[in-house]
């Protein structure tokens, strides 16, 4: 299988006043097309760096990221800019649905972004929604929507461009244990689809839904297990 992942000495950084803090120290790890995996850590273990470097926020203070093959430290930040909007869809915890705007119109936005027809757009959003079980939501709006049909419209989102990586960063957090259930079951779903899952969490139960689970912790992975979820 082809690695649409690969981590290979990473470290990550920041200067904050005069003091150096580690996000990530010498972190290798490669993902490939199709897994479905849980990158797993408390507050302050480096998930969130780690999500920003794969989903190409950001690049390494040293090391090499490569995201289907694109090694993201060479890139200009247009270049990174287009990589995220082609190999990368994102949905995250508070959902991020544009304001006054239908279900709809929210999933054709990075269709449009990229160029796309309105008419493709719409159809492509459309059969998106109808998938997952919006077909009667279309022109709602986030205020008409419960929090599980939100979180609908932004993995509607994020798939309808058909990118390489699915990057969940804590998709269940504002969701109460029910719904939240119900958007594990569908990611599950979409991986026996053949799609390549990366969800980001602190939840030990959340992370159990994956077959194969990357601990972090202080910057360092402390274990990279596989097994049945």
């Amino acid at each position: 299988m082809a690695k649409v992942v690969e981590l290979e000495n990473v470290r990550r950084e920041y200067l904050v006043g005069d003091q150096v803090t580690v996000a990530l120290d010498d972190v290798t790890v490669a993902i490939e097309s199709g897994e479905f995996v849980a990158i797993v850590g408390p507050s302050g273990s480096g998930k969130s760096t780690m999500m920003n470097l794969i989903g190409c926020l950001d690049r390494p203070s040293s090391g090499d990221v490569r995201i289907s093959g694109s090694a993201t430290r060479e890139l200009s930040d247009n270049e990174l800019t287009a990589l995220r909007s082609k190999a990368i869809g994102f949905v995250f915890q508070q959902f991020q649905l544009l304001p006054n705007t239908s279900a709809l119109e929210n999933v054709m936005a990075p269709l449009l972004y990229q160029g796309i027809s309105t008419k493709v757009a719409k159809q492509r959003a459309t059969e998106m929604l109808t998938k997952l079980g919006l077909a009667e939501r279309l022109n709602f709006d986030r205020n008409r929507l419960s929090g599980g049909q939100q979180q609908r419209v932004a993995i509607a989102r994020a798939l309808v461009t058909s990118p390489d990586i699915v990057l969940a960063d804590e998709p269940t957090g504002a969701l109460d244990s029910k719904t939240g259930a119900q958007v594990i079951e569908l990611l599950k779903e979409l991986h026996a689809e053949g799609r390549t899952i990366i969800l980001i969490t602190h939840d030990l139960d959340i992370a159990a839904s994956a077959p194969r689970r990357i601990f972090l912790r202080d910057g360092l992975i402390e274990k990279d297990e596989r097994g049945h979820a």
